[in-house]
């Protein structure tokens, strides 16, 4: 009996798993509301049971096909013009209906942080763009981050396509939806966006590992990264270098009364500012935690209310206490900080407010020219001003040694993210890309002309088009401002950014004026996405319309001066604000570089030093943050910083 019973069971399990590989399945991407690309062939695909036959129904058309070994199935449907909703109906052993389907245009929007951004983040700035949001046909589906380092894979979890109504929108990317927006309200077609985009990532994780064929050192990484013994030594070491610095040492949290507790009584406590870096007010040289401590008085009015907090930026990490009450965290310097604060947390009279900062590396504390209060609907607190401050914990300095074996996170690593978040879905037809990237890779800026090649090309490839056109934003001002001609890591990766212009139908946005110094997450995030769809147009659209400032074309030295010529002019150079033409620098052999004058002349730049008799370098807004980069064309966009040389 129990040797039937045994066969019974084992006969259930087996019809079990035939019956769930028989059912047909699709991939994430394809699901309601998603947007197909106009005036292309539609491509539907999926899983099933070898073997099994599939019936897909699309506007009166029916596709029948039949599932190959491997459980793979596809169907092809005629190119269809702008227009819906329409239904995708598939048959096999079970039916999936797709609905609210639109044909329009679908552009893949990738890259790192500046291009994660949610209008959620922004919705300060851009309050009235959310509350009346009314586009049903921008649609929006964000790859969720996911990594695979052993090859490209098939499909990826989670994800849904929204519409851009209402709060539905806080989700999508804010450069994406205002470079949607821009088309959409020109023609009027659907707009798709498929977003994959991770914040701090480098241009080499989102390339393929066919397309480093000319990297072998990036193509020895990626077959090392599929060893499981290989990755797990790695990690096993750090983690147990990690552990043994992992005691809590933190003065803050050992006491009898942790020190967010409001009934804490401070003693010896040191005063400093609100906002600042503490190593600019007689901190010297400390990575560790430092606890910030105040009491508010606060109106009645406030009293059990719901409120916000807003703190600005703090370098590297955070954890907010109000009346005791962890109120919000954030565990590194770049998101802008703001908390919630639920009811019953405020009350009249004293409320005392403790922040915890974590530093690791730089200056540690609060980011100066940012919003640091407290409100809500009736009443604001500046929480600006004089806080005490007391050291809770200093981190060792690191051995150069303690860092011999740099850590596996595989979404920095080599094609991690291109085959888990591009690869699938390849099949699908695009109008074009737009790439915002680039502060992760500002260590090697040199390299990065030939990788942005690199990825373009790749990328053209896989979707099979090797004309599509791709759209990037160049990196925009950013940290602080240097009066002195100098060197600049961000400077020479916008000029190998410019460099890869000489691919074909390639197009760069210039953000030189869109930046903050104190954020690499500038607010204005519907400028960069309005001049993309401005390339847009030009490129994908085949606008007659001038799509870019001024780009560097060349060059001529003739009695100690340089007259630089560019395209994209329009209706003529300007110096934007009327005043002289500014940051021009010139240098002789040398290549020591000192301001220079320039003036404009018809469609070209003169510009020269009277000290330097022989000049052979020239460069224009060459820093991390151009003071005044004020060349312009007539159209209003700005000219690309560049570098020439004789």
């Amino acid at each position: 009996m129990k040797f039937k019973l045994h066969h019974f069971l084992l006969l259930g399990y087996f019809l079990l798993g035939v019956n769930c590989h028989a059912q047909v399945s699709l991939p994430q991407i394809l699901s309601d509301s998603m947007v197909l690309q106009r005036n292309a062939p539609i491509k539907i695909w999926g899983w099933a049971t070898e073997g099994e036959k599939i019936k897909v129904s699309l506007n009166g058309k029916n596709r029948n096909t039949t599932a190959v070994s491997d459980g793979t199935w596809a169907v092809e449907f005629p190119k269809m013009k702008a227009g819906g909703p329409y239904a995708i109906k598939i048959n096999g052993i079970n039916k999936i209906e797709l609905k609210n389907i639109l044909i329009g245009d679908v552009w893949l929007c990738a890259g790192q942080s500046n291009m994660v951004h949610q209008l959620n983040i922004h919705d300060v700035t851009y309050a009235d763009e959310i509350a009346n949001a009314n586009y049903p046909k921008i649609r929006h589906f964000k790859i969720p981050t996911q990594t695979s380092l052993t090859g490209p894979t098939q499909d990826f979890k989670g994800g849904e396509w929204q519409v851009a109504v209402s709060d539905e929108i806080r989700p999508f990317s804010a450069v994406a939806y205002f470079f949607a927006k821009k088309i959409y309200e020109r023609y009027g077609i659907p707009i798709g966006l498929i977003n994959a985009s991770v914040g701090g990532t480098p241009i080499e994780a989102w390339t393929s590992a066919e397309g480093f064929k000319d990297f072998p050192e990036i193509l020895e990484v990626i077959h090392k990264n599929k060893d499981t013994a290989y990755l797990n030594s790695r990690n096993i070491r750090n983690n147990i270098a990690r552990k043994a610095d992992s005691e809590p040492s933190d003065k803050g949290l050992q006491g009898p009364v942790e020190w967010y507790n409001p009934n804490f009584e401070p003693k010896d406590w040191r005063k400093i500012n609100i906002p600042g870096y503490w190593e600019d007010q007689g901190i010297r040289n400390l990575n560790g935690v430092v606890w910030y401590r105040r009491e508010f008085e606060l109106p009645e009015s406030m009293a059990g209310k719901v409120a916000r907090v807003f703190l600005g930026r703090i370098v590297d990490a955070d954890e907010l206490f109000i009346n005791g009450q962890k109120i919000g965290h954030t565990t590194y310097q770049y998101p802008q900080r703001r908390y919630p604060v639920p009811e019953n947390v405020l009350k009249t009279g004293k409320n005392v407010f403790v922040i915890k900062v974590t530093n690791f590396s730089g200056k540690g504390g609060f980011v100066p020219d940012k919003p640091y209060y407290l409100f809500n609907e009736t009443d604001t607190v500046d929480l600006k001003g004089y806080w005490e401050y007391k050291v809770g914990e200093v981190f060792p300095l690191q051995e150069s040694s303690a860092v011999a074996t740099r850590p596996i996170n595989a979404q920095n690593e080599p094609a991690a993210l291109f085959n888990a978040m591009v690869a699938p879905y390849t099949q699908l037809s695009l109008k074009g890309m737009l790439w915002y990237q680039g502060e992760s890779n500002s260590r090697n800026p040199e390299q990065y002309n030939d990788l942005l090649r690199t990825l373009i090309s790749d990328w053209r490839n896989k979707f099979n088009e090797p004309n599509l056109p791709f759209i990037y934003a160049q990196l925009p001002n950013f940290m602080e401002v240097n009066y002195l001609p100098e060197e600049s890591n961000w400077a020479e990766l916008r000029q190998s950014q410019l460099a890869a212009l000489t691919v074909p139908n390639t197009a760069i946005t210039v953000n030189i004026d869109l930046g903050e110094w104190n954020d690499i997450h500038p607010d204005n995030k519907k400028d960069v996405g309005e001049r993309m769809a401005l390339a847009a147009l030009k490129l994908a659209y085949d606008e007659k319309i001038v799509h870019s400032g001024p780009i560097y074309k060349g060059h001529e030295i003739s009695n100690g001066e340089i007259t630089v010529s560019f395209s994209h002019v329009g209706g003529g150079l300007i110096a934007k604000d009327g005043e002289p033409l500014s940051e021009f620098a010139i240098a002789g052999a040398d290549k020591k570089f000192v301001w220079a004058q320039a003036r404009i002349m018809d469609d070209k730049i003169v510009v020269w030093n009277d000290e330097i008799k022989d000049p052979k370098y020239v460069r224009y807004a060459w820093a991390d943050n151009p003071d005044n980069p004020n060349l312009y064309n007539k159209e209003g966009l700005p000219a690309s910083p560049f570098q020439a040389s004789h």
